[in-house]
């Protein structure tokens, strides 16, 4: 039986899955992530691959490789910057294996049997710690020429008021981007600023305010400049924000305003398969 095996490579665990040919999930396993050190982290990937078994690999990392060196970029797990990860990890097994961005995966888990099953363009959306994007057309993972296609995290927040200023401070080095406004510790800034009580994003979201609102609407604004450059048939939501019932009616309600259209066709869904969709597409990047 050929499997597809997934790894999803994150800061915390390292989770492993195996799929058999209709998809069916017959092996899962996680352990911790190595923390600081490269050659812990590929020895713990390698372990985990060869005890799930025999077949295609797909790994999702928490960053990209370089077009132009073929090693990582970007990665939030600092210490795989800058290393061959792919090329290690070949040698270290004696077979071929995919990278690619988690975000990339979580879009195409979804898009292949999830949220966005059946659609042609899908837009997968991870609200978490921080965020990312991915995007599938026609069932294939959209890299790009620069391996940032769906990086809208880091654009600005589009249309800024007075009720956005001062643009926050972002960790790459910019100024107002998206994931500054619209990630977990955003929204908690973002409270605080306003009411001066700390609060984690999912008290806030419990609360329903206004804090809750102007979320609604910088996600609103965001995501339509997004559907006026790509106009998928499908946004799908992942990360700790979008378990938050109400952005699904609210948004949609709201976004209407800011896109190039008559009509807004495009749906904003639910993930289907929670924190799987990352590992499960991973295994799904040799099919597609």
């Amino acid at each position: 039986m050929a499997l597809r095996i997934g790894i999803d490579l994150g800061g915390t665990k390292i989770e492993a899955i195996a799929l058999d040919p209709q998809g069916r999930e017959v092996f899962r396993k996680r352990v911790p992530s190595p923390q600081g050190s490269y050659q812990a982290t590929l020895d713990a990937v390698s372990s985990l691959i060869r005890e799930t078994g025999e077949g295609t690999v797909g790994i999702g990392i928490p960053g990209s490789l370089s077009r132009a060196t073929g090693l990582v970029k970007g990665a939030n797990s600092t210490w795989l910057i800058g290393k061959p990860l792919k090329q290690d990890l070949e040698k270290a097994l004696g077979r071929q294996v995919r990278l690619e961005n988690d975000a990339n995966c979580f879009a195409l888990s979804e898009a292949v049997d999830g949220a966005g099953r059946g659609a042609r363009v899908v837009f997968g959306v991870i609200l978490g710690t921080g965020v990312g994007g991915g995007i599938v057309v026609d069932g294939r993972v959209l890299t790009g020429a620069n391996a940032i296609a769906g990086e809208w995290g880091h654009n600005p927040l589009p249309a800024p008021t007075a009720a956005d200023l001062p643009h926050p401070d972002c960790y790459c080095g910019r100024k107002g981007c998206i994931e500054t406004y619209l990630s977990g510790p955003g929204l908690s800034r973002d409270h605080e600023q306003q009411t001066g009580r700390r609060l984690a994003a999912e008290e806030i979201a419990a609360l329903e305010d206004e804090s809750l609102s102007r979320y609604e609407e910088r996600l609103a604004r965001s995501l339509a400049s997004v559907i006026n450059l790509l106009d998928p048939d499908v946004i799908e939501l992942g990360g700790g924000m979008s378990n938050v019932a109400r952005l699904y009616t609210e948004v949609p309600r709201l976004w209407g305003r800011h896109v190039f259209s008559d009509q807004v066709a495009t749906r904003l869904e639910r993930h289907v398969h929670g924190d799987s969709s990352g590992v499960r597409g991973a295994a799904w990047l040799w099919d597609k």
